[in-house]
């Protein structure tokens, strides 16, 4: 008999239920939620915080993919579900505790876009809540994905998304998963390259499909045919230099892992290509890196410039993206790669060196990233209208830095990771209306191979270039041509 005052083992508890059993949360849903957690409490980038936490909770191969999988997707989607999870919870949503919120998306991710067995993902997530906030709320958490279950994910935007005809930009809010006012960029940025209004939603489409994880294959250091037996991986069709990789961990390739090559979206390599390839009279042994880090770019650059003798200077603004720049550019040993002269940290806007310095200067700007969506999920959530009326001013004034410390003759590429008129073609002219020592160029004569990627036209007629998701899957890269006259 148990002791006077003492409840019998696995008794009932007075006036509650018995508590649950203690089961072990599965490794893969522990670490897509702590990259949640990192992205909402650390303001961290998914793709840069999940290495180390598959690594933490020892997944690998399946199990990685899952983990990835989930933690990615379910911040791609995170509008829609959002959506849904209101329709279902009997309170505003900013009334859900938000350790509760991260795991009810990521049960609704289970439940409308992977195959796991609703038992399964219902399950899995209420342990999940009850190893990580406690025994209360993981029996909301079991009613609420009951009922998300209860309907495919076409039935719930049926349901929860505004009419199609009367608010069309509020639909594919919710069906896409975008930020209104993101959706409504993307639409005007596709009416300014002359691009038909029925692609919008295949771009919106297309920021929630996982990119293809992309080699580049640095000339002189590794070739491209080489990376390709090494990794089983296939040749891109658009940069000479790129490897798309069939899967697997990237950092295991040899020639990842001593920087003869390196993970970058074949839109980068070919914003260092749209430099590299232009025509240029006259001398041409001084490049720059002007907006540096992290170094996919100007370790490219870098490698080209070797081939043909050439130097490249990297700047970065901060110094801990610095530290990644040099980190690119460098041997196994700490030497500098071929092909660089140095690499600095100096504010881009008033950049060390002397006018005329430089025969090809590339200003990848700082930008709201609406053009990476794809392979940071997270950002559409964190950029607001207000960030482009911060980035404007500084990316004109990087500009006209750049054009400064190129020498008459010398050509500039700026480029941004956005499609957004505002900072792209609207910089651009905002600077030749200001100096009458620039012309723009068209940049297709450097990419003939790149097609359909015709951009905004400059004031004055010239040509841009610009990329998209659901035409060339890659980011949404946009590159203008300027030379010092």
């Amino acid at each position: 008999m148990p002791e006077p005052g003492r409840r019998r083992p696995n008794a009932p508890r007075r006036g509650g239920r018995p508590p649950a059993p203690r089961r072990s949360v599965d490794p893969a849903r522990l670490a897509a939620y702590d990259v949640l957690r990192a992205v909402r409490v650390d303001g961290a980038y998914a793709n840069l915080a999940l290495p180390d936490l598959l690594r933490k909770h020892g997944l690998t191969g399946r199990d990685a993919g899952f983990a990835t999988e989930l933690a990615s997707g379910t911040l791609r989607r995170q509008g829609t579900y959002d959506a849904v999870v209101a329709a279902c919870v009997d309170r505003p949503l900013a009334k859900v505790e938000a350790k509760v919120l991260d795991a009810l998306r990521l049960g609704a991710h289970q439940l409308l876009a992977m195959r796991v067995p609703d038992h399964a993902a219902i399950s899995t997530t209420v342990d999940l809540v009850r190893a990580r906030v406690g025994q209360g709320p993981a029996g909301f958490t079991n009613a609420v994905l009951r009922r998300v279950g209860e309907h495919d994910l076409a039935s719930w935007v049926r349901r929860v998304a505004p009419d199609v005809a009367g608010d069309p930009v509020g639909f594919a809010a919710v069906a896409h998963s975008h930020p209104r006012w993101v959706v409504s960029a993307l639409a005007h940025a596709l009416a300014r390259a002359g691009r038909d209004a029925g692609e919008l939603d295949a771009l919106l489409a297309a920021d929630n499909e996982p990119p293809a994880v992309t080699l580049v294959a640095r000339p002189g250091r590794v070739g491209r045919d080489e990376l390709v037996a090494a990794t089983g991986g296939t040749p891109t069709q658009l940069s000479p230099h790129g490897v798309l990789l069939p899967g697997g961990d990237p950092g295991a390739t040899d020639a990842v892992a001593r920087g003869a090559a390196g993970v970058q979206d074949e839109g980068s390599q070919l914003v260092a290509l749209a430099l590299s390839e232009a025509p240029l009279d006259g001398r041409d042994e001084r490049w720059l890196d002007l907006c540096a880090g992290p170094g996919g770019k100007a370790a490219l650059l870098a490698a080209l410039a070797a081939g043909r003798g050439a130097r490249l200077s990297a700047n970065e603004a901060q110094e801990h993206r610095t530290v990644l720049v040099r980190r690119a550019l460098s041997e196994p040993d700490g030497a500098l790669v071929a092909g660089v002269d140095e690499v600095v940290t100096g504010d881009g806007t008033a950049p060390r060196w002397e006018p005329g310095t430089f025969d090809r200067v590339l200003v990848d700007a700082p930008c709201s990233g609406l053009g990476a969506l794809r392979r940071r999920p997270e950002s559409r959530w964190r950029r607001t209208p207000g960030d482009l009326r911060d980035l404007v001013p500084l990316q004109r004034r990087l500009l006209d830095a750049a054009l400064d410390v190129t020498r008459p003759g010398g050509l500039v590429v700026y480029a941004t990771c956005s499609p957004v008129p505002a900072e792209t073609v609207e910089v651009v002219d905002a600077v030749l209306a200001g100096r009458d020592d620039v012309r723009a160029l068209a940049p297709g004569a450097a990419l003939p191979q790149v097609p359909d990627a015709a951009g905004p036209a400059l004031a004055d007629g010239t040509a841009t270039l610009q990329l998209w998701p659901h035409v060339h899957r890659t980011d949404a890269m946009f590159v203008a041509l300027l030379q010092r006259t």
